[in-house]
């Protein structure tokens, strides 16, 4: 792998913001307190300071999953991109650039402001940017020495660069990967000749620059699928060299948090013959990981020799009501928890105590906005004041529900506030 591109420093952890009222679950009924200077205060999760619901994260887990994937990408000759959009938590994208993230992935122009905003020096938008205002925004900054790379998946997509660039000042040409898809998949180029059109479009375009070629092979079925689909990808990339369409330094791009061993098998290494190659992996949801849906689908499960990760992400909940026999009533809902791959699963009970148990068997059945329907058999017995510990399932769709998300050591005590920026 070239490393022809200079790595990325690290951003600023956050802006300085203060942790008041609107704060949820916090209980901060007084004035504003510094984000650090709360999460500076040894605060113990059950000590007061917290009110319920409230998401939490453990150091430990995020400290793992953030090394393991440096380490996976190291031993497998990637670069890795993160997607940012899972998080939209500055702490966290420094942490991960520091362990030797090559740039943040984000998927929308308001993200990507976002990261300039807060010192990321290299974006990649995964997706076509198409409105002229950001464009030329996005021009300016790269006139500046900001670095970003954009998808194109049409012609249009390409025109539009040009035509909200055309006759503006400055130099930088914007840099583009040439996304190519499936059939039925989410976007990209459906055939290699429509891929070819695109990238004879920005090679011809003024201020566009053809980077390379994207892939996203997260809604495919199984790993000969996306074994496959990697293949064409690859070929697709070489038959753009083959026309001389490509420059010296190619970057090609793949990879969510669910196939990148099969990423890593068929992309990696030095295989574009006079080219300088950078393949760049974009999991995000690793970084937290979680209780459900990537527990069951983490490529860890299929190469457990190479590593693993561990959840990270915890929400807990107050039991309200038990207003029958086999049904108690949690604090907690849609509002709150992501519900879109897999409700939240109950781990653990606290109660009023202090005591710790096991809850097996408690299964949440749905939820409203503020309330979660627990299936609960005889021998679990739960009360109200209660506290349940949930695990999450799809951390994309849990960050976002969160703005300060208190960071907890193995002691239970705050060690760190992630702020999110959605």
């Amino acid at each position: 792998m070239g490393e022809h591109l200079r790595a990325a420093p690290a951003p600023a952890p956050g802006v300085g913001t203060a942790v008041d009222w609107r704060a949820k679950g916090i209980w901060q009924p007084g004035p504003p307190v510094p984000a650090a200077a709360f999460a500076g205060a040894n605060h113990h999760l059950f000590g007061g300071a917290f009110t319920w619901p409230v998401l939490v994260a453990r150091r430990a887990a995020l400290d793992r999953n953030i090394a393991t994937l440096a380490r996976f990408c190291a031993r497998h000759g990637l670069s890795f991109a993160p997607h940012g959009k899972t998080t939209m938590a500055p702490s966290l994208f420094a942490r991960q650039l520091a362990a030797g993230a090559w740039a943040i992935t984000v998927a929308t122009a308001n993200q990507l402001l976002a990261c300039r905003a807060l010192g990321v020096p290299r974006v990649l938008l995964a997706n076509q940017l198409l409105d002229p205002v950001p464009l030329r925004w996005l021009a300016d900054e790269l006139d500046r020495g900001f670095e970003a790379f954009l998808f194109v998946d049409s012609v249009a997509g390409v025109e539009a660069i040009g035509a909200a660039l055309a006759g503006r000042p400055g130099n930088a040409a914007v840099p583009v990967l040439a996304e190519l898809g499936y059939p039925g998949g989410r976007t990209g180029c459906r055939s290699l000749d429509h891929l070819v059109e695109v990238a004879e479009a920005a090679a011809a375009t003024p201020r566009v620059r053809l980077a390379g070629v994207a892939a996203y092979e997260g809604g495919l079925p199984d790993a000969d699928a996306v074994g496959a689909y990697l293949d064409r990808t690859r070929a697709a990339t070489t038959e753009l060299a083959r026309r001389g369409l490509l420059a010296d330094e190619v970057i090609v791009s793949a990879g969510g948090s669910a196939w990148f061993d099969v990423v890593a098998d068929r992309l990696a290494g030095d295989w574009l013959a006079g080219h300088r190659l950078r393949v760049v992996l974009r999991s995000g949801a690793y970084v937290s990981h979680d209780h459900g849906f990537y527990a069951d689908h983490t490529p860890f499960r299929r190469i457990p020799d190479e590593d693993g990760l561990a959840p990270a992400l915890e929400l807990w909940a107050q039991v309200t009501s038990v207003p029958e026999p086999g049904l108690a009533i949690a604090g907690m809902g849609k509002r709150d928890a992501p519900y879109d791959e897999g409700l939240p699963i109950p781990l653990r009970v606290r109660r009023v105590s202090g005591a710790v148990e096991p809850v097996a068997g408690v299964v949440v059945t749905r939820l409203n906005d503020h309330h979660a329907f627990l299936a609960v058999p005889p021998d679990a017995d739960l009360r109200p004041g209660d506290l349940l510990c949930f695990g999450i399932s799809h951390p994309c769709t849990a960050f976002d529900k969160w703005r300060y998300i208190p960071v907890v050591d193995d002691s239970d005590t705050v060690v760190d506030v992630l702020e999110t920026y959605f």
